[in-house]
C-alpha cells in the first residue's frame, strides 16, 4: 500500500475506533448521532484523499443512518411516541463501527459492517420499527 494511502487509511480507522468509544460512552441520544456524525466526516475526508469504493461506499452508508436516527430525534422532540429508541439500536451501530474499522485496518469485510449498520439505522424509521415489532429485523 503506498505510503500516502497507507497513512489515511490509519487515521480513518484511528477516528472510527474514537467514534466508537464516545459513543459507548455517552448516555444521551443527541450527543451519541453528534458523535456518529464524526464518522461520516472522517470517511469523507479520506475519499477525497485517497479514493476508495468502500470508503465511499462507508460514507453514503454512514450519512444516511445518521440522517435516519436525526429523522427519529425529531419526531421524539416533536412528541411522537410510536417509534421510541431502542439501546440496543446504538449497540449495533457501535458493533458494526468496530468491525469496519477492523474491516478497513485488515483489508478484509467492510460490507457487513455496513449491512449491519443500515439495518439499524432503518430500525429508528416507522417502517423499519414495524419490522423490527413484526420480527423479521433483529438486532
Amino acid at each position: 500500500m503506498p505510503e500516502r494511502e497507507d497513512f489515511f487509511r490509519n487515521e480513518l480507522v484511528e477516528e472510527l475506533r474514537l467514534v466508537e468509544t464516545k459513543m459507548r460512552e455517552e448516555p444521551t441520544l443527541e450527543k451519541k448521532i453528534y458523535y456518529f456524525s464524526a464518522a461520516f466526516g472522517i470517511t469523507g475526508r479520506t475519499y477525497k484523499y485517497v479514493f476508495s469504493k468502500d470508503v465511499l461506499l462507508a460514507d453514503i452508508v454512514m450519512q444516511n443512518v445518521y440522517n435516519m436516527l436525526n429523522e427519529q430525534m425529531a419526531r421524539l422532540k416533536s412528541g411522537d411516541r410510536n417509534c421510541l429508541p431502542n439501546p440496543v439500536v446504538f449497540e449495533r451501530i457501535c458493533d458494526a463501527m468496530r468491525d469496519l474499522a477492523n474491516g478497513f485496518e485488515s483489508d478484509g469485510d467492510v460490507i457487513g459492517p455496513l449491512e449491519n449498520m443500515a439495518t439499524a439505522g432503518f430500525s429508528t424509521t416507522g417502517a423499519g420499527n414495524y419490522l423490527l415489532e413484526k420480527g423479521l429485523i433483529t438486532l
